[in-house]
């Protein structure tokens, strides 16, 4: 959604999720690396689920798989992913897949019905084998109460400081979007720890400037030498193939390298 410019997760497809965990898994060996499964790949059935969460694994390169929602199709899957072997983390509260029938990124756990079905849901995901449970866009009571409800970690995102461990999406917390668009869809409960984005601009401003300017590269980012020698020649083969605007653009390159090495305005 952030890497890809769109307002919502849905649009992302398993190939590309894939293309993703590839990626983080060459360059994390550590982590327990875990996989969304994206929209659209686990719902018809648990054998559909069951087969996307083993290619998350074997083309992924994941530990483990992370699917949203708790309604009993779900709870099914989590408990069939997990008897084919496969480490199931579940996500509860809002879940960005169902904004379809949530009617956006709203928030759960606001009223006691809805804070009773985050806690049933958490614990139906425990029950059916999952090892961890995100709790997102809840509030801190409720994530509190999941969190001692339960005897597996939750990891919060909006969800307040009582969970076992927290989770951003680091785009956000490094401040490095600055477009108008990811603007409008930075969460509320995200708290920028650096302003990235702000030094990524200035960074390629001034590249744009020095460019234009013509001071970059300069000599010393221009490190691969001919010797005059062999300059000579070239423009004389050049000369020979009939080239001679390139034997002078060649002759003028070198004598400009030799003096500040900064192209004639006319060049």
């Amino acid at each position: 959604m952030v890497v890809h410019g769109h307002d919502t997760t849905l649009p992302i497809s398993l190939d590309v999720m894939l293309e993703h965990c590839r990626a983080v898994a060459r360059g994390a060996s550590r982590p327990l690396l875990v996989g969304d499964l994206s929209f659209g790949c686990y719902e018809s059935s648990s054998t559909q689920a069951v087969d996307s969460a083993v290619r998350v694994l074997k083309e992924g390169g994941m530990d483990a798989i992370k699917l949203e929602g708790g309604a009993p199709s779900r709870i099914s899957a989590a408990k069939a992913i997990v008897e084919a072997g496969i480490a199931v983390m579940g996500h509860v509260g809002l879940t960005p897949q169902a904004i379809s029938v949530l009617g956006g990124f709203r928030p759960q756990g606001k009223t006691v019905d809805s804070a009773i079905k985050v806690v049933e849901t958490a614990i139906a995901l425990q029950e059916a084998g999952c090892f961890s449970v995100v709790l997102e866009c809840v509030p801190a009571p409720v994530a509190a109460a999941a969190t001692s409800a339960l005897k597996i970690p939750t990891i919060g995102i909006g969800a307040g400081p009582f969970c076992s461990g927290q989770v951003l999406v680091y785009h956000d917390l490094l401040g490095m979007m600055q477009h108008p668009h990811h603007a409008k869809v930075t969460p509320k409960f995200c708290k920028q720890f650096g302003n990235v984005g702000s030094v990524i601009n200035k960074a390629l401003s001034d590249y744009k400037q020095e460019v234009e300017t013509r001071s970059f590269p300069g000599p010393s980012h221009t490190p691969y030498k001919i010797t005059a020698t062999d300059v000579d020649g070239f423009a004389n083969a050049l000369q020979k193939m009939g080239l001679g605007e390139a034997a002078d653009a060649a002759a003028a390159a070198a004598e400009n390298s030799e003096n500040d090495g900064k192209p004639s305005e006319n060049s």
